[in-house]
């Protein structure tokens, strides 16, 4: 299974971007994913996950209310929506695929994307 990120950027705070992950393989829809980011210095730490059907979705606090995760079974693609961007969610962004189901335990999952950059900065 191989996860590819894009999206990310450098947005002034209050700004928008969208994430996606696209994810290989032909069972995309068993899959938990989740998205994770990491800023310099700090753990790795749970954004968002959600259920392989897409019912049941669970947001750090941080992002509850400005961020929104989404998938696309079809097009085996997750995607991670933020928006009232701040400086403090300047980081590394993972999208990663857990195939026993969803956990906000980074180690929990199976698979990991490369990452992409968010820069949130005036």
């Amino acid at each position: 299974v191989q996860l590819q990120a894009s999206g990310g950027g450098l947005v002034r705070p209050g700004g928008s971007l969208r994430l996606s992950c696209e994810t290989s393989g032909r069972t995309f829809s068993t899959y938990g994913m989740g998205w994770f980011r990491q800023a310099p210095g700090m753990e790795r730490e749970f954004v968002a996950i959600i259920t392989g059907s897409g019912s049941y979705t669970v947001y750090a606090d941080s992002v509850k209310g400005r961020f929104t995760i989404s998938r696309d079974n079809a097009k085996n693609t997750v995607y991670l929506e933020m928006n009232s961007l701040k400086p403090e969610d300047t980081a590394v962004y993972y999208c990663a695929a857990n195939i026993r189901g969803v956990s906000l335990n980074p180690s929990a999952y199976d698979y990991w994307g490369r990452g992409t950059q968010v820069t949130v900065s005036s």
